[in-house]
């Protein structure tokens, strides 16, 4: 059994005794007036003890005074070994601290705000490298391939205006039918305009927003593409602390919670002043003759005119 098992875990008499020196050392390291009534001791070991004090102080409330006081061995003398202002069981605590990654909610980021993202985002993934295999349904997979030289050979009884009923297989409508495309009516040029105009309006280029974000939402990993013409300049945002989270935003759109947002972009330096020191300028020390408003006149146009 090591020493530290069979330690004592009574007091130290002179120690506890030492309430005065505990006192004085706490009002020492406090303002005067903060160090209250003793509220009791705790042995820290042989010959080491802490008394607690109470603090005055306001906004801390349930916090003591903690001095911990010690003596050497077979001395008589007590001295001050620190002295620490501790919370006790009843004390006002600040919340517990918490990443501001997990405070962030959806709608907190404003203008000019960056939310840098981890580069283990398991939101994101690595895009297409050229590397990948196809997929097994891609129009360049071997299966498919095979699959369509399959469908192909297959033949029917005959010419299909011979057939008693027309096969659905190969039509207009069926193929219509495959696309999802068999609506009674679809949006007009005029519809597609409009809508582009109102989401380039709410979240566009222009907006206060994108004027202040790091990079466009053309290459933020968060964009989701959508489909048809509108496809070329919009998208869907899928970051859910954007502020246009499941919204279609346009391509040129940007928000500080980019993807790639996690290296501050540097404020552009403007380029430093050309001095041609090679040239060399010419001031002539006397005006020319024929810089003034007055014609120049020499002596003998002068003397010609009276003039002595």
């Amino acid at each position: 059994m090591s020493a530290a098992t069979t330690r004592s875990r009574t007091p130290d008499r002179l120690c506890a005794e030492a309430v005065d020196l505990a006192r004085a050392t706490a009002e020492e390291a406090a303002a005067p007036g903060i160090v209250g009534e003793h509220e009791g001791l705790v042995s820290e070991g042989d010959r080491v003890v802490t008394h607690f004090f109470a603090c005055k102080e306001l906004g801390y409330r349930g916090w003591r005074w903690a001095v911990t006081v010690a003596r050497a061995s077979r001395a008589k003398v007590v001295t001050v070994d620190e002295v620490v202002l501790l919370p006790g069981p009843d004390a006002v605590l600040a919340p517990e601290w918490v990443p501001w990654s997990e405070r962030l909610r959806p709608g907190d980021m404003g203008p000019g705000d960056l939310l840098p993202t981890d580069a283990e985002d398991l939101r994101l993934e690595p895009g297409f490298t050229g590397e990948d295999e196809p997929a097994p349904n891609a129009a360049v997979s071997e299966d498919m391939a095979e699959l369509a030289e399959a469908e192909d050979a297959e033949v029917t009884a005959g010419a299909p205006a011979t057939l008693p009923v027309v096969p659905s297989r190969g039509s207009i409508a069926a193929v219509a039918e495959e696309l999802g495309m068999r609506r009674a009516r679809v949006l007009s040029r005029y519809g597609l305009h409009t809508a582009a105009d109102r989401w380039e309006d709410a979240y566009g280029s222009k907006t206060p927003m994108a004027q202040a974000a790091p990079a466009s939402c053309v290459s933020c990993g968060f964009l989701v593409r959508i489909g048809g013409s509108l496809g070329q300049a919009f998208g869907v945002c899928a970051n859910e602390f954007s502020p246009a989270d499941g919204r279609v935003v346009s391509l040129a759109y940007g928000c500080g919670g980019h993807s790639e947002a996690a290296i501050m972009p540097k404020t552009p330096q403007p380029a430093p002043p050309v001095i041609d020191e090679t040239k060399v300028d010419v001031f002539p020390l006397r005006p020319a003759p024929d810089s003034g408003s007055v014609p120049s006149v020499t002596d003998e146009a002068a003397a010609e005119l009276g003039h002595s």
